[in-house]
């Protein structure tokens, strides 16, 4: 009817009627797909928070879900994988809310902590290996044991050597008693590419782990020291962990790896076996129970890009760090 009306207003004498009838037509199709687009737009908003909702309701949520099992004398069991730090799944937060639940459970008879992790942070697998020896110190009766799979390396072992005794695969990688921080120097390439980096600092080595600022002798002996205390403070961990265990040799502490066979040997670890062996072998109680606190979808989706933009804007700024790791 619209294009009608329009069609039908144009003076039949008008010597250019063919080009106003062709121009009105284009206007009635260029308004029909405004119209179609903002209509578009509107069902792809419902669909998208249609769906949003439903994400929320029915993906699983956060917490611990022991299971049916939980109810009868079971082994608990608490995993430990990736990296650990402080916005991953293995943070010592998440970790310690599982050991807390699986020791307090008066049908748990022991406790089995499942290890794959390369390491990680220093702080925060000091936080879980405390925490283990407060639990066993509260619950002596329940036996803790560090299961390493694929691999117990580093902040990964450190966790380890909280438990009364260590399991691991003949080819696991075991070790790698060591600390690490790195990062780059990009010293002479402001001035090759023409850039003035200004820098403001109050302190007079507030800067030195700055990539873009010479490193002095000094800062770097101080940096040293640090890594320096942090690896005896990871050794002293190691060797009061295992005790007598331990067969210390020269390169124990170096950051080498060893697989299973050779872990066994030195007296990092006190047996071969997996979790579902210790379980059943070791510790008698073949039902496991999973003690492990996991994020909801939702969670892991915000935390990890509220992270990530945090490390963004702060890298920025200027204001990245350059964090220890036992790794």
């Amino acid at each position: 009817m619209d294009k009608w009306k329009a069609s039908s207003s144009i003076d039949p004498n008008d010597e250019h009627r063919d080009w106003r009838l062709i121009e009105s037509l284009v206007g009635d199709v260029l308004q029909e797909q405004k119209r179609a687009r903002k209509w578009g737009i509107f069902f792809k908003s419902l669909t998208f928070i249609y769906l949003f909702v439903v994400l929320i309701l029915f993906l699983p949520g956060a917490g611990i879900k022991p299971g049916p099992d939980a109810g009868q004398p079971h082994t608990a069991l608490v995993k430990i994988e990736g990296v650990i730090a402080a916005d991953q799944t293995a943070s010592a937060n998440a970790v310690v809310t599982g050991l807390r639940a699986a020791f307090e459970s008066e049908q748990a008879k022991a406790v089995i902590v499942a290890i794959n992790s390369p390491g990680g942070s220093p702080v925060q697998a000091g936080y879980i290996y405390d925490e283990i020896a407060r639990l066993r110190e509260l619950h002596p009766a329940k036996t803790v044991y560090a299961v390493i799979g694929d691999l117990g390396a580093s902040g990964g072992y450190y966790v380890a050597a909280a438990a009364d005794q260590i399991y691991a695969d003949k080819a696991s990688l075991v070790g790698s008693i060591g600390v690490t921080a790195s990062g780059f120097g990009f010293v002479d390439s402001l001035e090759k590419l023409g850039v003035e980096r200004r820098h403001f600092t109050a302190g007079d080595h507030k800067a030195f782990l700055d990539p873009f600022s010479p490193l002095k002798e000094s800062e770097r002996m101080f940096w040293q020291q640090v890594l320096d205390n942090t690896h005896q403070q990871f050794i002293e961990v190691v060797k009061r962990g295992r005790g007598d265990r331990l067969q210390v040799q020269d390169d124990m502490f170096s950051g080498l790896i060893w697989n299973g066979e050779q872990a066994l040997e030195l007296g990092l670890i006190d047996g071969l076996g997996s979790a579902g062996f210790v379980a059943r072998e070791v510790i008698g109680e073949e039902a496991v129970v999973d003690y492990t606190y996991r994020r909801s979808p939702l969670e892991s989706l915000i935390g990890n890009l509220g992270m990530s933009i945090g490390r963004g804007v702060g890298q920025a700024l200027g204001l990245s760090s350059q964090p220890l790791q036992l790794r």
